[in-house]
């Protein structure tokens, strides 16, 4: 299996080239369909663009081509983190403040394994959620094993693009 510490390591130098934040690099899919996953994106807009996701790609495939830090075979896939993002670094939940989430624990917190509710505040330690049914609940950080937003009309709204022009335009090329 692939270290993804190493990994993000060697992905996070060629991102900030590209003037995007790393959000996420994990690897699944075991033997039969390995597969490296980089999520990026733009600090100023939360998005990234297809040229983005390209570019990353293909500044990633020549450092690994270089280096060959992972022996067998995989895909690699470059994305935005979409609209219903993981929240896997620390001030991923200050910047999320407000918005609907779904907590997975690595171990059970209180008898549960999953909380879903809603950031109230982080402090880079543990998060503040006002979870459904029960009230305000901490949660350590180093003790959840994935987060992501839950797709409401509020994250809709607030993930928006920019600009929409020309998207209800078909262009035919030829």
């Amino acid at each position: 299996m692939a270290d993804i510490a190493a990994l993000t390591n060697l992905i996070e130098p060629e991102a900030k080239a590209l003037g995007l934040d790393l959000v996420r690099v994990a690897f699944f899919g075991g033997k039969s369909d390995p597969t490296l996953q980089v999520m990026a994106e733009r600090p100023d807009t939360r998005q990234l663009h297809i040229t983005d996701c390209e570019a990353l790609s293909r500044r990633i495939s020549e450092k690994f081509d270089e280096l060959d830090p992972i022996e067998e075979a995989y895909r690699l896939e470059v994305s935005s983190p979409g609209i219903d993002r993981p929240l896997t670094r620390v001030k991923d939940w200050a910047d999320w403040a407000g918005f609907d989430v779904r907590v997975k624990m690595a171990e059970p917190l209180d008898g549960r394994k999953q909380f879903d509710g809603r950031i109230i505040t982080s402090d880079g330690e543990s998060v503040t959620l006002d979870v459904y049914k029960l009230g305000e609940v901490a949660i350590p950080l180093a003790q959840i094993a994935g987060a992501k937003l839950i797709l409401t009309d509020a994250l809709i709204k607030a993930t928006a693009p920019l600009s929409t022009e020309g998207a209800d335009k078909i262009q035919l090329e030829g």
